[in-house]
């Protein structure tokens, strides 16, 4: 019996996993990584901390775990797999199952046999044809050569200004790398918000975070022209005219399948332009499956395809890939539920599952949302405040969740991801047994804390109202009497300004003749958090008040300008 011939159509991500299982699997197969770059197995989700300096070493973006780059001799000797680099896979014929490779460098054809075929060809940087996009000093974020290039950028110190264009993942991070560089940033993005994966609420949060860290951020507008002078970049111009001086652009407004390849080999591919694959990573031929950020998978919540560009989700899907080209169809995959995070300077911003926004979008009706501002740990072990949304259907099902802030958000997100992808309701996690002590979390987590204010919620004990619609209501003439249930120090340490009144909680029962005579009056409470904002309320509502709301998340949670 011949030893299977398998080959694998790029070395980062998925395709070195997908090779490194299946040789775990099957001691004897014939193994080859076909890799158009000139490294392997980058950490690519680290380019922006190199980038930024957070650490100085460059192969440590390339190695394994004991410290070894995982170079063309590693792949051999480790695992006995032939690598080649600066290598290019021009061609796929499925009918003799070979592939045509070219040597970058010397333009030398080969051909590759294979039983097996693992295609892994990543994605591509979307960049539209923007006059100027071709000058030097426009570059993206997406390759070990564009990390390369953007560090020498910053040990150099000559570039003072940069314009990011994108305010998702990749950007934030790019625009956090340059700026602790000593590069001052603008972000410039065409929607109304950062982070486009979380709510404009929680967004807004992210972008105040980033402006207080001296970061220029413009959201709503588009990027017209790069303007050149002497053949070199010199500014940004925006869609109305105004031009932002710069000696650095980096577009970061998103990738695309890079599934070319397989198009021209009549592979089937999906709304995204993703190879479509089955639940065993194959695709519509029998002998070549494919993974990474190439693919299109299932949204675990709707069902529908979904695009998600993620390195985690790689490595899992070069996993199966590995199983399945040795031992059959043994091994599955799931899909997603758009799991993420980032770190933003001092911020970290996550979400899991569908937004407030995504559930609009698709037509999801009979939701509830809720957002909770509270600590991730005990005010005496130095807690930070968290501010997160929580979404279930109208079966009760945890179907979304969000979380920002100074506190360990991974955790709450890790946490939701689990209680979605294991269709949890709300009754499964308003008594979670989650790992408790001090120095990690308050008794009743934060995550739990949100499923109660949704159960409260839920059950009429409690009327919430967003931030966003008391300000709309304010911006509109309307005057709803704003209740303030801090004490008076925390009023003049900070406060909103918007005509609120401050009544502390523990006086609210002797001053009710301050409220409005007309108890079917709306009335709106909060505090800083809004814990008293509720409590508040239970007392309105037993003596009679008829319209009590609470803003949710409270003050830390207000993303609009205020009096401290």
């Amino acid at each position: 019996m011949t030893n299977k011939k398998i080959v694998v159509i790029g070395g980062s991500a998925a395709g070195a996993k997908a090779a490194a299982k299946a040789r775990r699997l099957d001691e004897f197969a014939d193994i080859t990584i076909v890799q158009k770059a000139p490294d392997l197995s980058m950490a690519s989700c680290g380019y922006p901390y190199y980038v930024g300096g957070v650490f100085n070493d460059r192969n440590a973006l390339l190695c394994t775990p004991a410290g070894v780059v995982r170079d063309p001799v590693f792949f051999q000797k480790a695992k006995k797999i032939t690598a080649l680099v600066e290598t290019e896979v021009t061609a796929i014929n499925r009918a003799n199952k070979q592939v045509t490779c070219r040597h970058c460098k010397s333009g030398e054809h080969t051909t590759l046999a294979y039983d097996k075929l693992v295609i892994a060809t990543g994605a591509r940087a979307n960049m539209p044809p923007i006059p100027g996009i071709d000058l030097p000093g426009v570059t993206t974020l997406l390759s070990m050569a564009d990390t390369d290039y953007l560090r020498a950028i910053r040990d150099a110190g000559e570039v003072k200004r940069a314009v990011v264009i994108g305010g998702g993942l990749i950007g934030v991070e790019a625009c956090e790398a340059l700026q602790q560089s000593g590069i001052q940033v603008t972000v410039v993005e065409a929607v109304d918000q950062v982070l486009t994966f979380l709510d404009w609420d929680l967004a807004k949060l992210v972008e105040n975070h980033m402006q207080a860290k001296g970061v220029r951020v413009l959201t709503g507008i588009g990027v017209k022209e790069f303007v050149g002078e002497n053949g070199k970049l010199i500014g940004v111009k925006l869609a109305d005219g105004t031009v932002l001086e710069c000696g650095l652009a980096v577009m970061a407004i998103g990738v695309r399948p890079n599934s070319e390849l397989a198009r021209e080999a009549r592979l089937a591919v999906g709304t995204f332009g993703g190879i479509t694959v089955n639940q065993y990573m194959q695709t519509s031929d029998p002998d070549i499956y494919a993974g990474g950020d190439c693919v299109e998978i299932p949204s675990r919540i709707t069902g529908s395809p979904a695009f998600a560009p993620m390195g985690d989700l790689a490595n899992l899907e070069g996993r199966v890939i590995g199983e399945n080209i040795i031992c059959g169809n043994t091994a599955t995959f799931p899909g997603t539920v758009h799991t993420g995070i980032c770190k933003v300077f001092d911020f970290s911003a996550g979400s899991t599952g569908l937004s407030e926004k995504a559930a609009q979008r698709i037509g999801m009706d009979g939701y509830t949302t809720v957002v909770n501002a509270s600590p991730d740990k005990p005010g005496f072990m130095g807690a930070k405040i968290l501010v997160s949304k929580l979404l279930v259907d109208k079966e009760q099902r945890i179907l979304g969740y969000q979380c920002v802030g100074l506190g360990d958000v991974s955790r709450q997100i890790a946490t939701a991801a689990m209680a979605i992808q294991g269709k949890l309701k709300l009754a499964d996690v308003i008594n979670a047994d989650l790992p408790y002590a001090p120095p990690f979390s308050p008794a009743i987590d934060h995550f739990i804390t949100a499923a109660h204010i949704m159960e409260n919620k839920l059950k009429g004990r409690m009327t919430g109202i967003g931030v966003r619609e008391v300000w709309h209501k304010l911006q509109a003439g309307e005057k709803p009497f704003l209740l303030d249930g801090r004490n008076p120090n925390e009023y003049e340490e900070m406060h909103l300004g918007i005509g609120e009144t401050l009544i502390p909680l523990g006086a609210l029962r002797a001053r009710l003749n301050e409220l409005p005579a007309d108890k079917d009056a709306e009335i709106i409470c909060f505090c800083k958090i809004s814990l008293r904002g509720y409590e508040a309320e239970c007392i309105l509502r037993a003596h009679g008040y008829t319209n009590v709301k609470v803003m949710e998340g409270g003050i830390m949670a207000w993303p609009y300008p205020r009096e401290k």
